[in-house]
């Protein structure tokens, strides 16, 4: 009874406020847009500006742009019935949706499926991942033309796979050695990882740089890479070595691999982080040769949504005060075998988070997941990926940040799966259906060209 007065009472509130979306509610989101994106106007406007050409496109944009509209939701909205204050210390990547998984190839040379974006983890708890996510999947899902059944039906599938991997975790060490493949996923995500598979080095060097002279450097690319002033290039090579100092001594190269080459601003890249500084690095990496160079990309990065209403439960001493050892941090801890070329510095007064700009990377293609059997075939490996993510990011990798076993506190804290399953299925379609009317309160403002950052 419990369960169902809770449910109840989240697809309650959530009318209540749809009801008041043409006034405070319309004026509540669009002020948080604008307030949200203001900071940014300044250093990075050209971003900004597609930004919103981007989220006023459709409501699935809208919602990837808006994290931490989600989050000051879930300061007011309903708690789960099946979280404790123990589940409260899952570390979460913050902005679980279906677009923010894809496959790579980690340190061990493995191409595995995982989440792979870690801007706004945080300690939280596990059902906001699993919200974020569901109500993803209840928009892409519609976008692709997939039935409502059929979404809930997805829906129950990840939420069913995330517990079931949770409990195969709980009272084992099963977590440090999961991981998605060829050889145990199918459909789009087997796709993805095949994709992974059979990138190549030289592909991405030739798609963003020339050899000229025998020298390799970054092509301009309009609205793409484009140059920047030599105080800002000069201030990212002073950063090099600071940078270094925060990989772990014996994952670090020899000084020559992290020689300058080369430096570009990024634009145009995600949705919600669009607005924050990227640069792309071309370094020297193993050798001499400009076949094997090397581009880190670097994102500036600020306070996680997560913390906006979860103030204090990953203190920031925790990360030495810096934003980007955080996001640093969360990607260490939600992947195996993690790039070594992990790291952060502080450019300008501004945290940049620092990783390689992987040749074998593959974003997961969410847009062909355009039939029930492709929706629900996936959901089970969203659903294994997010709680492998969660499972090896407790005591398993810092003990004094999460000191118990998150799989083993989820285990427990689900006493029904189908009853989970129900919560998170009603939530995300009760929350997709006022993220629809917060776009269109922002469709409004946009086009009658109110100020949005």
């Amino acid at each position: 009874m419990k369960k169902a007065l809770i449910v109840l009472s989240i697809a309650s509130l959530l009318c209540v406020s749809a009801a008041q979306a043409a006034t405070s509610r319309t004026s509540w989101v669009v002020s948080q847009i604008y307030n949200y994106n203001h900071p940014f106007a300044a250093t990075d406007s050209t971003d900004l500006a597609t930004k919103m050409s981007t989220m006023a496109g459709d409501a699935f944009d809208f919602y990837r742009g808006t994290d931490h509209i989600f989050y000051q939701d879930m300061a007011t909205l309903p708690a789960s019935s099946y979280a404790t204050t123990q589940t409260g210390y899952t570390w979460i990547g913050g902005d679980a949706h279906i677009g923010n998984f894809g496959a790579w190839q980690d340190s061990g040379s493995n191409n595995v499926f995982s989440v792979d974006d870690f801007d706004e983890g945080y300690l939280g708890q596990y059902v906001w991942d699993l919200r974020r996510l569901a109500t993803s999947m209840v928009l892409a899902g519609r976008a692709n033309g997939v039935a409502d059944s059929d979404i809930t039906t997805a829906i129950n599938t990840m939420v069913g796979a995330y517990v079931s991997e949770m409990n195969n975790f709980s009272g084992s060490s099963a977590e440090l050695s999961f991981q998605l493949k060829n050889g145990n996923t199918s459909g789009a995500v087997q796709t993805t990882i095949s994709d992974s598979k059979s990138d190549s080095r030289s592909s991405l060097l030739s798609k963003y740089t020339q050899v000229t002279g025998g020298s390799r450097s970054f092509q301009t690319i309009a609205n793409t890479l484009v140059t920047v002033n030599s105080t800002t290039y000069n201030n990212i090579v002073a950063a090099m070595n600071s940078y270094i100092s925060t990989i772990a001594s014996s994952k670090q190269y020899a000084a020559s691999y992290y020689q300058v080459k080369d430096i570009r601003q990024k634009l145009g890249s995600g949705v919600g982080s669009l607005g924050k500084l990227r640069y792309y690095i071309l370094i020297e990496g193993p050798s001499t040769s400009t076949s094997d160079d090397v581009i880190l990309e670097i994102k500036q990065e600020t306070t996680s949504a997560v913390a906006e209403v979860d103030n204090g439960q990953l203190p920031a001493v925790d990360y030495n005060n810096n934003e980007a050892n955080r996001v640093a941090m969360t990607a260490k801890a939600q992947t195996l075998n993690a790039d070594v070329l992990i790291g952060y510095a502080t450019i300008n007064g501004l945290n940049y988070f620092f990783h390689e700009k992987s040749p074998y990377e593959e974003d997961f293609d969410y847009t062909q997941l355009t039939s029930a059997g492709k929706l629900n075939t996936a959901a089970t490996y969203l659903g294994q990926a997010l709680a492998s993510a969660h499972a090896v990011s407790d005591q398993d990798y810092n003990s004094a940040i999460v000191p118990y076993s998150i799989d083993k506190q989820v285990s427990n804290a689900v006493s029904s799966t189908s009853g989970l399953e129900s919560e998170i299925s009603t939530f995300a379609f009760s929350y997709a259906a006022q993220v629809n009317l917060d776009w269109q309160s922002f469709v409004s403002a946009y086009q009658a060209g109110t100020p949005l950052y």
